[in-house]
């Protein structure tokens, strides 16, 4: 399928996006604020797509201004695909806001009825979908979502507070754009709610200072429900590059050294790699998984790059001084041996190898 996504600098619009490039198959086009800025580029971006994710908007701003940009995005869109002949299916990321007399939720609301009237014009599916509270990794804090600034607080050494005690409605990004392409590959129609999990703000900040205290301590929590896990990985994102490498205490006496690898409520599977000089391993990227690099014997960089970026941020390790990595969710990563001597790597994932569900993603990091 020939994808558009409009927002694709925004959390939906990454994930989206990540989600596509784990597929594969799939032609992917990115609109951002450019690309609204004349009909040419928005023409050239609708034509002939077969199905579009429509995440742009405003949320915040003065209220008028919010409702304008919000129905002015989606008029914009229907008029470049008028002018273009193009029929795509159709998803909008709609707010629970819709319903409520405010600029964003008029604005929403709006969107909406254009999108919708124009699909039932040209006889195409459109998928209108109510998204709750939305939360992952790489969400700006203090604008996103409260998950994303209660991470960025707690990995940068400050104390979240709650100023309002309200009861959340959590999903997370990846959830959302599975939905989306499952939307667009059923040509579903109509309005879809979409729930999420609730929790109070409280509960949330609760159980994301467990996870933090946990990790600190250089244990790995119990990730045994999809919410926790999405928690914790999105905490993870906050806290990397400089929480990472993490040096482990060596107990050395006359018979030798030891030292705790992996310290978890959770389980899951370790496994042992050896690596000759100048191999590299690796080279793949995970949505869900939690992967740590350990090295209990020679010498070897570990590389990540994050999906769509092309910096790669790059960790010297050796078994003469034992630390950890854990590769972040949404980053390619490999591990070089870099010396003259076999490396020696001890692996640990917190889910059994699936090879129905691998969760692994071919890419190199370079």
């Amino acid at each position: 399928m020939k994808i558009g996504i409009t927002g694709a600098e925004g959390l939906l619009g990454f994930h989206l996006r990540a989600r596509l490039q784990a597929l594969g198959g799939h032609e992917v086009r990115l609109a951002n604020r450019a690309t609204f800025s004349t009909e040419a580029s928005l023409d050239a971006f609708v034509n002939g797509l077969d199905g579009l994710a429509h995440f742009a908007g405003m949320n915040r701003g003065e209220e008028h201004e919010v409702e304008a940009v919000n129905a002015a995005l989606a008029e914009a869109l229907v008029a470049a695909m008028r002018r273009t002949c193009s029929a795509p299916t159709v998803v909008f990321s709609n707010s629970t806001h819709v319903d409520r007399d405010t600029g964003y939720g008029r604005g929403k609301r709006r969107a909406a009825e254009v999108l919708g009237a124009w699909a039932t014009d040209c006889g195409v599916s459109f998928t209108d979908l109510v998204l709750p509270h939305v939360f992952g990794e790489f969400g700006k804090p203090f604008a996103n979502s409260v998950v994303s600034t209660f991470c960025w607080q707690l990995a940068n050494g400050e104390t979240p507070e709650i100023h309002v005690d309200g009861l959340l409605e959590l999903v997370h990004a990846q959830a959302v754009a599975e939905r989306c392409l499952s939307a667009m590959q059923s040509s579903e129609n109509g309005r879809v709610r979409m729930a999420g999990e609730p929790i109070q703000v409280s509960g949330l900040l609760e159980r994301l200072n467990a996870l933090h205290a946990q990790y600190g301590a250089q244990i790995v929590p119990a990730l045994n429900d999809p919410l926790t896990l999405r928690l914790f990985n999105t905490l993870r994102a906050y806290l990397f590059p400089k929480h990472y490498p993490v040096p482990l205490q060596l107990h050395t006496d006359n018979r030798g050294s030891l030292f705790e690898a992996v310290k978890t409520h959770q389980g899951g599977q370790t496994f042992l790699s050896t690596t000759r000089p100048g191999i590299t391993r690796g080279n793949h990227f995970h949505l869900r998984k939690v992967e740590r690099f350990l090295v209990v014997s020679g010498d070897a960089e570990i590389c990540l790059r994050k999906l769509f970026s092309d910096e790669v941020v790059r960790f010297r390790v050796s078994g003469a001084a034992p630390c950890y990595i854990d590769m972040p969710t949404f980053h390619t990563h490999s591990i070089t041996n870099v010396g003259s001597t076999e490396v020696v790597t001890l692996f640990w994932a917190n889910e059994i190898f699936d090879p129905a569900d691998p969760d692994t993603y071919a890419e190199a990091v370079e």
